[in-house]
């Protein structure tokens, strides 16, 4: 799995037009929406969507960068035996406030097709610990993800 993330980090930042911080950060994003698209054993089409425009939103990403990033982070997931490393980076750069918006960002996608599966919400509270998100805040985020969609 650190072979997999190093060559992730390792992507152009400077070609994807993002500063490097940024990029390493969008990249392990990446890596952990997807794993929460993958987690129920279906990364369908609205999944992928949502993962997207979450990323092309928050990080100001292009049609051809983002389908690399995707790429990149689809490998390293399906690749990933644990979350530890993706999110102690993410907890260690982010505030709290950015963590929360984190963890609505990955609701977006687990309910992006309309149902919750039961390993989709286990890894919810596995993030929302490792992000150090309290869980009245992962619940709201929820509810507003839901309100939303």
């Amino acid at each position: 799995m650190l072979a997999a993330l190093k060559r992730l980090f390792a992507s152009d930042p400077e070609a994807a037009g993002a500063a490097p911080a940024a990029a390493a950060e969008a990249a392990v994003a990446a890596t952990l929406l997807v794993e929460a698209a993958l987690v129920d054993g279906d990364f369908d089409a609205t999944e992928k969507a949502s993962i997207e425009r979450l990323l092309a939103e928050r990080y100001a990403l292009d049609g051809a960068t983002l389908a690399g990033l995707i790429g990149r982070a689809e490998t390293a997931a399906r690749k990933s035996t644990q979350l530890y490393g993706l999110t102690k980076r993410l907890k260690n750069e982010l505030d709290y406030d950015e963590r929360i918006e984190l963890v609505e960002m990955l609701w977006t996608v687990v309910l992006s097709n309309g149902e919750l599966h039961d390993f989709e919400a286990g890894l919810m509270r596995r993030l929302a610990g490792l992000l150090y998100v309290e869980d009245a805040d992962s619940g709201a985020a929820r509810k507003r993800v839901e309100a939303h969609l």
